[in-house]
């Protein structure tokens, strides 16, 4: 079965950078993470999870949504078959919980979570002086 382990998370001054990981394993044989779209979400305290990037499968096309104003970069490893989310500029409403989802499929992605159905664990990010 598909699973997903997110790691990289932690406590990060306000201005900091922080690289989130998400590793997948479990693939049937034949089946490969270049078949499918990769987001990355978050969820704050009382708040709804957002998308924060998803990099679409073959093509590899990312999209963010604009809030972001360019401080966030989802990268992905098909060989390693990692996907990273590359952090910059933290600020203290970045504070959530991080997890990362897939979608096996094609075309382009998006960052909505109905979209995709296999997610990990997550992972706490803290931005706080």
């Amino acid at each position: 079965q598909l699973q997903l382990v997110e790691s990289g998370g932690g406590l990060v001054q306000p201005g900091g950078d922080l690289r989130l990981s998400c590793a997948a394993s479990g693939f049937t044989s034949g089946d490969t993470l270049d078949y499918y779209h990769i987001g990355w979400f978050r969820q704050a305290p009382g708040k709804e999870r957002e998308g924060v990037a998803c990099i679409s499968s073959t093509q590899h096309t990312t999209y963010y949504p604009l809030f972001l104003q360019g401080r966030f970069t989802i990268i992905r490893d098909d060989a390693e078959k990692t996907v990273y989310l590359q952090m910059r500029r933290l600020k203290p409403e970045d504070t959530a919980v991080y997890y990362c989802a897939v979608q096996r499929t094609w075309g382009g992605c998006r960052y909505v979570a109905d979209d995709y159905d296999h997610w990990g664990q997550g992972t706490q990010v803290t931005v706080s002086s």
